[in-house]
């Protein structure tokens, strides 16, 4: 007997031990690192999950996709996948990368886009050295320094303006957009936004002539060249614009500080920094799909050939994955009740971040035009009244759709962190009037991130991390998941 129980707890260990270890995250890489979708998680934890919770060829659904983690790794498990989003960005997004064009593709249309563009982008940004300018440093809205490359030493060389660089400056300056519609913006304080803002005042006159003949050189490639490229230019486009912090007085040499200046990048919102970079468009979008070709050849013996389909298809198993640019409220309903192995998502975290608001600058550049009302959301603009009651009594629905729709042996995996009670309002209801829907809750975990994946919600009454909440029919279906690191049966509680 005794000898037993040592061999459980030795097994115990063991299994705590391989689940610590498969969760620990390395920080974006490959195709996790091509595009800024904000609010990535790490894909480890949601690998595991899906690894772990379901079987091949089981249904898992993400009803609000984001970046496409889970399509990826639930796609590559070889389970079949549901995907929804109400940002086309989204969608857009997660479609390129659960079925990527081959290297030899993508590097063909850079070459056609390059052939046909490049030495004109470049030809904006020459200086009376025959070499492009990489950088323009502005302090509002006059020209301070100018950066470009010295070929043969190999360096950057940082000279003041010459008449040049500003004449050529001042030529692009009342460029007006041609292809690209008028963003909506509303008046969010959080994110320094307001209806009055416009693309002239996020990006300067010469980066929109430049977006707009990749545009065009987009375009006149063929149909399966075009997404690769309009994905890197959505990518790449925060690094083009007057979002790009100066980063003055870092670390310290002999005791003061370092008087370099460095480029920083687009942050959270649409702060437009006096002291600020205008980079390169066409280094930009040239760094970007290099990254887009780097991931695709790693990926190359991962990527599983899924076949895309209908909702119905996917349902009756005659197809792998659909993914749809639509209101989860709206498409959970029509999944067949019982048929779900796990539900694996990430919504919006009451007011952390507005996702449409702040993916606006990319829909533009796709062409989309987002349905603000359907996003599940608190928002600080008061015009899109996206208050927490709506937003609770929204995601209580969304749970009590989600419970039915899940199978005998299946899991509900909520990624959730809000920094009030309020905020939780709907979990605490939904937990309350759970046998209703014949599912309970099991418990949760704490997300463990690395310093390069997820910028944390450090306002004032936040969790100190994101936790998994797991729901189930019994709790004997979640007795896997007891095994991670910080695993606990009480709800979290924000403000504590």
């Amino acid at each position: 007997m005794r000898t037993q129980n040592i061999q459980l707890t030795l097994s115990r260990l063991t299994d705590h031990d391989a689940t610590k270890t498969s969760l620990q995250p390395s920080g974006y890489r490959g195709l996790y690192a091509f595009h800024k979708y904000w609010g990535k998680k790490p894909f480890e934890p949601v690998r595991y999950l899906i690894q772990n919770t379901s079987s091949e060829r089981g249904l898992v659904v993400d009803p609000f996709l984001g970046s496409g983690v889970s399509a990826i790794e639930a796609l590559q498990l070889r389970r079949r996948f549901i995907g929804v989003d109400v940002n086309p960005l989204a969608i857009r997004l997660a479609r390129l990368l659960v079925s990527l064009p081959s290297v030899d593709i993508i590097e063909e249309a850079f070459a056609k886009v390059a052939s046909s563009v490049k030495d004109k982008i470049l030809e904006s940004y020459i200086t009376t050295r025959k070499e492009p300018a990489t950088h323009y440093l502005w302090r509002d809205d006059v020209m301070e320094m100018v950066w470009l490359t010295d070929r043969e030493k190999k360096r950057r060389v940082e000279l003041p303006p010459n008449e040049h660089d500003l004449a050529l400056s001042r030529h692009f300056a009342a460029y007006q957009p041609q292809r690209l519609r008028e963003p909506i913006f509303f008046a969010n304080s959080r994110i320094n936004s307001s209806p009055s803002l416009t693309l002239k005042d996020i990006f300067t006159g010469r980066a929109l002539h430049n977006i707009e003949l990749l545009l065009a050189a987009i375009d006149n490639l063929p149909q399966c060249m075009q997404e690769p490229m309009r994905l890197s230019l959505t990518a790449a486009a925060g690094q083009m614009s007057k979002m790009v912090f100066a980063i003055t007085g870092r670390g310290k040499i002999a005791g003061a500080r370092s008087g370099r200046i460095e480029v920083g990048s687009w942050v959270i919102g649409y702060w437009r920094p006096e002291l600020h970079f205008e980079v390169n468009v066409w280094n930009c979008f040239e760094h970007r799909v290099q990254k887009l070709i780097k991931a695709a050849a790693e990926s190359g013996t991962s990527n599983v050939l899924a076949r895309e389909g209908e909702l119905s298809t996917v349902c009756a198993g005659h197809a792998d994955y659909v993914l749809l640019a639509r209101d989860c409220l709206d498409v959970l309903p029509q999944i067949p009740d019982r048929s779900i192995d796990l539900l694996i998502t990430d919504p919006p975290h009451s007011d952390r971040i507005p996702y449409l608001e702040l993916s606006e600058i990319w829909n533009v550049i796709l062409g989309e035009e987002p349905l603000f009302e359907l996003e599940i959301v608190v928002s600080n603009a008061r015009e899109r009244a996206k208050t927490l009651y709506k937003y609770n009594q929204a995601m209580s629905r969304f749970l009590e759709i989600s419970a039915s729709k899940l199978s005998d042996n299946g899991l509900l995996v909520l990624f959730f962190n809000a920094r009030t009670k309020e905020s939780w309002k709907f979990l605490n209801s939904f937990v309350s009037n759970a046998n209703r829907a014949d599912i309970i809750y099991c418990g949760c975990f704490p997300l463990i991130y690395s310093a390069a994946s997820v910028i944390q919600d450090n306002r004032e009454g936040a969790l100190r991390t994101d936790y998994g909440l797991v729901f189930a029919r019994t709790a004997d279906l979640a007795y896997s998941l007891a095994h991670i690191p910080g695993w606990m049966s009480a709800l979290p509680m924000p403000g504590e």
